[in-house]
């Protein structure tokens, strides 16, 4: 009967510069039997295989782990899908333990990498919002994850300073700053990302947070604080200025989703100038964010976007400033005592998490880590 047992001693022997022969002895077993292991022919007993892992300086299911009968888990599991689209099968996900929920994040390809992912969506469900996931691996690696939404486009460089400083995976899913909060108020994810303005106070979050979400129990704690503005190519070849330029027949606009800050913005500058939404070309044309609105002018999709100085700096574009906005994180108060949760607002205190969005994204982080409320 053939081993169920799937070893990767031979691998790890080379990566470390060990000959065979020289293993055999310091773990008191004879050259042939490392040779048998390696061919997959002999399954060491528990006191070889801890050998093994002493002499190579690893973990034991680092050399030896169970075959599973085929790339998945046997049987597959339900979870809500966070994703402004509907879920399409076959697509790659990362999955995140909110409460006793099991949420799950579609993965993008980036132009040059495939995206690493938990498992695939194998069936979108019936119910909008959900689907039956076909997972490589257990999900234990979920309880260690903490679910962001929105669209920062800073948030990866957060998310890897999180990581790396703390072990907490965060786990980012592209939201609108509304979708995020309905997300946070639904318990979906752990951490809503808003830079929604109260046109009538100006302020930013707080007033939509308490005239919108009643009852709600929310910690609002600031990022930083960014400028947005229009973005265009570099150049600004089409001399867009002002909000009256996007109704000229020539300008192509790409727009953000219901819900979105930048959408919002826009909506206003039109309303100022007195320019109906149905004379600007692209009005309807969306794009799911800061970074994949700049890039659909980077990629001459589009002449022009609303979007935030950092989108244009990571595509080389022009920016022409029109408003400082605060971006906040609102966290569920019953949450703060998460173990995820304190360790991602610990990593915002970093004096090195400062100097990387003021570098690299060009944020002011005078307020970065300051609870609003």
């Amino acid at each position: 009967m053939q081993s169920s047992v799937k070893n990767q001693l031979g691998a790890v022997r080379r990566g470390r510069g060990v000959g065979a022969a020289e293993l055999a002895r310091r773990a008191g077993v004879s050259r042939q039997t490392i040779y048998a292991i390696e061919a997959g022919s002999f399954v060491p007993n528990t006191e070889v295989a801890l050998r093994l892992a002493h002499e190579l300086e690893v973990t034991v299911d680092a050399l030896f782990t169970l075959e599973a009968e085929g790339p998945f888990e046997r049987k597959p599991i339900k979870a809500e899908v966070l994703s402004p689209g509907a879920p399409v099968s076959g697509q790659g996900v990362q999955v995140c333990r909110v409460g006793d929920r099991l949420v799950s994040v579609p993965v993008n390809a980036a132009p040059y990498f495939l995206p690493e992912a938990d498992g695939i969506i194998a069936k979108p469900a019936r119910k909008a919002g959900t689907a039956a996931l076909l997972m490589f691996a257990p999900e234990e690696r979920s309880t260690k994850r903490l679910a962001l939404a929105g669209c920062d486009p800073a948030t990866g460089l957060l998310a890897r300073t999180v990581e790396r400083e703390s072990g907490v995976e965060v786990i980012t899913a592209a939201a609108s700053s509304r979708l995020a909060l309905n997300w946070l108020r639904e318990g979906k994810v752990h951490v809503a990302g808003s830079h929604l303005k109260d046109p009538e106070t100006g302020e930013f979050n707080l007033p939509i947070l308490r005239r919108d979400y009643p009852g709600e129990d929310f910690a609002v704690v600031t990022f930083a604080r960014w400028e947005e503005g229009f973005v265009t190519a570099r150049g600004n070849p089409a001399n867009i200025r002002t909000a009256a330029d996007l109704a000229r027949p020539s300008i192509r606009l790409v727009n953000r989703e219901v819900g979105a800050g930048s959408r919002a913005l826009l909506d206003n500058l039109l309303a100022q100038a007195g320019i109906p939404s149905v004379k600007v070309h692209g009005y309807e044309r969306i794009a799911f964010g800061h970074l994949a609105a700049a890039y659909a002018v980077h990629n001459g999709e589009a002449d022009c976007c609303i979007a935030t100085r950092a989108a244009a700096r990571a595509f080389n574009l022009d920016f022409i400033p029109i408003q400082s906005e605060r971006y906040d994180f609102v966290i569920h108060r019953g949450s703060l005592d998460l173990p995820a949760v304190r360790s991602f607002l610990d990593v915002l205190m970093k004096a090195k998490l400062r100097r990387k969005l003021e570098v690299l994204a060009g944020y002011d982080t005078a307020q970065t880590g300051v609870v609003q409320a």
